[in-house]
């Protein structure tokens, strides 16, 4: 459902970082999340949105330089495919203010 979200408000591409095969914290969360991610993939496919905009990566927590490596490798890829096709972009600018609130950041 978050990764629905995401594309539903706009964003061009999701990356999902999970720890490595084998050795996750939350037992079996990594490979319950590569599921979902697979299934997820299905549904942009299905509703036309290429599922290469959706990407899953396992990672340790001691790989912060691989990790800055996969927010670059997603930002090449999705400026190459372009705005998402859902993409109305809300959520991108800061709402107006109403008299007497600061403003959305």
């Amino acid at each position: 459902m978050h990764l629905l979200k995401a594309f539903e408000e706009g964003m061009d591409g999701v990356f999902v970082a999970g720890c490595l095969e084998g050795e996750c914290h939350f037992l079996r969360g990594n490979l319950r999340a590569k599921k979902r991610v697979g299934h997820v993939k299905g549904i942009l496919t299905a509703l036309g949105i290429n599922p290469e905009r959706l990407q899953m990566y396992n990672l340790s927590a001691a790989m912060g330089g691989r990790f800055v490596e996969i927010a670059q490798e997603m930002t090449d890829k999705i400026k190459t495919l372009g705005p998402s096709p859902v993409n109305t972009g809300q959520g991108r600018e800061p709402v107006e203010a109403q008299e007497g609130e600061e403003k959305e950041q």
